[in-house]
């Protein structure tokens, strides 16, 4: 059973949850009556001992979790705070007392001088609970304004992919071109490298892994694309 995988249409009988010979199942499935039926289009693979079925999905929009690293957009500028389009159905908010540690009183006029329309940042979502816009905070380490790189969209379902086991394939991509990769949880990745080239490859090799996620032997395909775009 190892390696075998296959694609799932939505409602699809993946297993059974009792009875002879009955996989463990895990991932994007709902229960109906004795039966695991996918949630939506996914791609069914067995772990490597064979006796877990993992269903992932094929696309889906992001859906904020407290905790979650986000690269958002601001949209608007408000009297007190920032709207920030975060890829998701909801928009985020980020008050000001989210932007620093210390207490500040800030008129509207000069609110667009520390973040304005089309501004990214990355930033950590800190409240959510679908009755409310996610709340955002950029207060912490190594978030705040973005001010340089290449912004790579993705589908938020290919995150895990992207980052590979352990940060695996994220690693392969920054030894290999020499830049940074930060992963946003909501489907966006930055590329910040010296040179403007190898952050085109690299975004080029994000959008590979993108497309290629559901199929075996990765890595090793990424590496070699890398290489080839390299000579």
């Amino acid at each position: 059973m190892q390696g075998a995988q296959r694609i799932l249409v939505p409602g699809e009988v993946v297993g059974e949850k009792e009875g002879r010979g009955r996989v463990e199942v895990e991932g994007a499935v709902y229960k109906a009556g004795s039966q695991y039926r996918a949630k939506t289009l996914s791609v069914a693979r067995y772990d490597e001992r064979g006796n877990v079925l993992r269903v992932i999905p094929l696309k889906g929009k992001y859906i904020p979790s407290v905790g979650d690293i986000v690269i958002g957009i601001i949209v608007e500028v408000g009297f007190t705070s920032w709207l920030v389009d975060i890829n998701s159905p909801y928009t985020a908010v980020l008050p000001v007392s989210e932007v620093s540690s210390r207490p500040v009183t800030i008129p509207r006029s000069d609110l667009s001088k520390i973040l304005d329309e089309g501004d990214m940042i990355l930033a950590k979502v800190i409240s959510f609970d679908k009755t409310k816009d996610p709340v955002l905070t950029i207060k912490e380490s190594k978030l705040g304004k973005i001010q340089r790189g290449l912004l790579v969209e993705i589908s938020p379902k290919k995150v895990p992919r992207v980052i590979g086991r352990k940060g695996s394939m994220i690693k392969l991509i920054e030894s290999m071109l020499d830049v940074e990769v930060v992963v946003g949880q909501n489907g966006r990745v930055l590329v910040v490298g010296s040179d403007r080239r190898r952050e085109e490859i690299a975004a080029l090799a994000i959008k590979k892994i993108e497309a290629e996620a559901h199929t075996e032997g990765l890595t090793s395909r990424i590496k070699e694309y890398i290489e080839g775009m390299l000579r």
